[in-house]
């Protein structure tokens, strides 16, 4: 598996080399890292703080224009008998924060799949592992018939563990370890034929319990209520705490498989730990609002940017740019074509697509 040569800097994607003079002098090494933390908070908590305003704008945003002051009243003291508080807190505060929770779970998937696979293009988009959820989801609900999240949730992550087994057999035919431009089309090929079984299964079932899902499958926030914040916070919170188990062996496996081994690494044991990790990120978010692409891509590859190749500054970013992207495209959706509205998906798709050509383009396919 060929590792991508890093560029440089403390906001690469690889470890820059240190100078020897500052590895002989620990002192001085102590107050290179305090000062790199130091930044790297900064940038987390200013991401955080960015939640903010977004989230406002989300709550005024809509079919219907609402004043930041009713927002607030809202919030501090409801109303039921005013329909432009009721609209805010029986729709608008449950899809804002799904779309918070969904975008961080896709987030930490994506970073979690590109340090696995060292592969710069990886996420659960590219790599089948939504296209599996969402076919999961659908193949349920015909079978079934029972539209609560909390059942259905379950054959998400089946689609999704199923999926990603296929994927990583297929890309490692004839192959001593994974090929990462093997992996990618894999994955591909696998998301369009997953998507037609979903699509078949969506056009050819009348039952109105499929009418919601026929907007579901573009990856839209739309209709999403309170019922679906426990099914996605609880993941997100799984999917977390599984990547502070994992920040450590994810460095060590970023140096190489043979490398982390001769550290004293359970390799396997990594691999089965994060492979849950991105089951339950990939498939609780793809249950709650729909396949969603390219935010597990981008939002990792910002966060090594801005915060270096440590997992444990990187996954963090990763999550809360991811949900900040999910955000924006969602407010976005609903601006485009006011007073309609554009799923979530299909705006990140059209916001990720040009990110994904340029990837290619800058010669990224190769393993990180």
């Amino acid at each position: 598996m060929t590792a991508l040569a890093p560029r440089g800097g403390s906001g690469s994607d690889g470890p820059a080399p240190v100078p020897s003079v500052v590895s002989a002098n620990p002192e001085r090494t102590a107050s290179v890292t305090r000062s790199a933390n130091r930044r790297r908070g900064t940038i987390l908590t200013l991401l955080v703080v960015a939640l903010v305003p977004l989230s406002a704008a989300s709550l005024a945003i809509g079919s219907r224009l609402i004043p930041i002051g009713t927002v607030l009243q809202a919030l501090v003291a409801f109303d039921p008998t005013n329909d432009n508080q009721l609209i805010i807190r029986e729709l608008r505060i449950p899809r804002t924060i799904i779309a918070i929770l969904a975008g961080g779970c896709l987030g930490l998937a994506g970073a979690l799949m590109q340090s696995l696979t060292r592969n710069a293009l990886a996420e659960p988009g590219t790599l089948g592992v939504n296209a599996g959820a969402a076919a999961g989801v659908v193949i349920g609900l015909m079978m079934t018939g029972v539209s609560d999240i909390a059942v259905y949730v379950w054959f998400a992550f089946a689609g999704a563990g199923i999926a990603s087994l296929l994927v990583h057999r297929l890309g490692r035919a004839g192959e001593a370890g994974v090929n990462p431009v093997r992996l990618v089309l894999a994955g591909a090929s696998l998301s369009i034929m997953l998507s037609a079984v979903t699509d078949i299964v969506i056009v050819s079932q009348s039952d109105t319990v499929f009418d919601s899902f026929r907007n579901w499958a573009t990856g839209s926030l739309q209709g999403r209520g309170w019922e679906t914040l426990p099914v996605a916070g609880l993941c997100l919170t799984a999917g977390a705490l599984l990547c502070l188990t994992l920040t450590g062996p994810l460095n060590s496996v970023s140096l190489g498989t043979d490398l982390a081994r001769a550290l004293g690494l359970d390799v396997r044991r990594t691999w089965t730990l994060t492979n849950l990790a991105i089951l339950v990120l990939a498939g609780g978010a793809t249950a709650a609002v729909g396949p969603i692409s390219f935010v597990g891509l981008a939002a990792p590859h910002v966060a090594r940017a801005l915060v270096g190749a440590d997992h444990r500054w990187v996954l963090p970013t990763s999550c809360v740019l991811a949900a900040l992207v999910l955000l924006v495209a969602d407010i976005l959706g609903r601006v485009v074509i006011f007073p309609g509205e554009i799923g979530a998906g299909i705006m990140t798709a059209l916001i990720g697509a040009p990110f994904f050509v340029a990837l290619v383009r800058r010669g990224r396919v190769n393993a990180l």
